[in-house]
């Protein structure tokens, strides 16, 4: 709790940063953050959004290949270090993984090439603002000269923003409450790639919403079949009675960035995004 004491007599309450900051403000905090992305949003006319969300800890395939010589050669030079061998056991796996990396930015520069086609503030990819996947979103997007919006969080460790989102469109937060509304407020698709708690949260979330009502449907794609098919059993949901079975079509996963873009054109061919249905967010 913040306690220190605001000074009332010299300043004007709006001015009074300490005040602010006072428990007693959390209102207002909520609603600035609330309302400073969505004042810039409108002034760059964004219309509609491509979610893109995924691991902070990702590195690009080159990173990767970088890593993984220097673990290399750590391990020649230490054999017997255990930790030597497990930071080689890692940087493999993580070249590995790498692939997603390159998919992500290779699914956002398929979207962001479509929306700059439409020219009208359709299809901007959003991040986290962070680095990994994230990063790779916005970097797609940077690939062919398409604005993309960031919104990173303040966090003690991990989240780093990284320079590809479009200056006039990185935020950062410090409610994740907030940060996940604008995430979906303008959302005409959710492109997921394998992520740890954050990932999980937003993606489940989002699933709900939708399967409640509470927002109106648009596809949910999971990239790594691999990844998601190992480490959630969708079918155990259905057989322990937790979702009915159709539930399981509010989402698609794939393992391409084609089959991606893909399932999302043919599921806005077949709906209409005005048609009612949903609350606001």
């Amino acid at each position: 709790m913040n306690t220190r004491r605001p000074n009332y007599e010299q300043q004007k309450a709006y001015e009074d940063v300490d005040f602010l900051k006072q428990d007693v403000c959390r209102p207002i905090r909520l609603q600035l953050e609330l309302l400073k992305p969505e004042t810039a949003m409108q002034e760059q006319n964004i219309q509609s959004t491509i979610v893109l969300m995924g691991s902070a800890r990702q590195t690009s395939p080159e990173e990767a290949e970088t890593e993984l010589r220097a673990a290399e050669q750590a391990a020649e030079e230490e054999p017997e270090s255990q930790e030597k061998q497990r930071r080689l056991r890692l940087a493999r796996r993580m070249r590995e993984q790498s692939k997603y990396y390159a998919m992500a930015r290779e699914f956002a520069a398929i979207a962001s090439r479509e929306g700059r086609r439409r020219g009208d503030g359709h299809y901007v990819v959003m991040t986290g603002g962070g680095g990994g996947i994230m990063e790779a979103g916005n970097r797609g997007a940077a690939d062919v000269d398409a604005k993309s919006i960031g919104l990173n969080i303040s966090l003690p460790f991990e989240q780093v923003a990284n320079p590809y989102s479009s200056k006039e469109l990185s935020f950062i937060f410090h409610y994740f409450s907030i940060r996940k509304m604008h995430f979906l407020m303008r959302a005409r698709t959710l492109a997921a790639f394998p992520g740890g708690f954050g990932t999980m949260d937003e993606v489940f979330e989002t699933l709900t919403l939708i399967q409640t009502g509470k927002t109106k449907r648009f596809p949910v794609v999971l990239f790594g079949s691999e990844f998601w098919n190992s480490v959630i059993d969708w079918d155990k949901f259905v057989e322990w009675g937790m979702i009915c079975p159709e539930d399981l079509d509010l989402f698609h996963i794939c393992d391409n960035a084609q089959d991606g873009w893909k399932c999302i054109t043919e599921f806005w061919e077949e709906h209409d995004w005005n048609k009612k249905g949903g609350e606001e967010l």
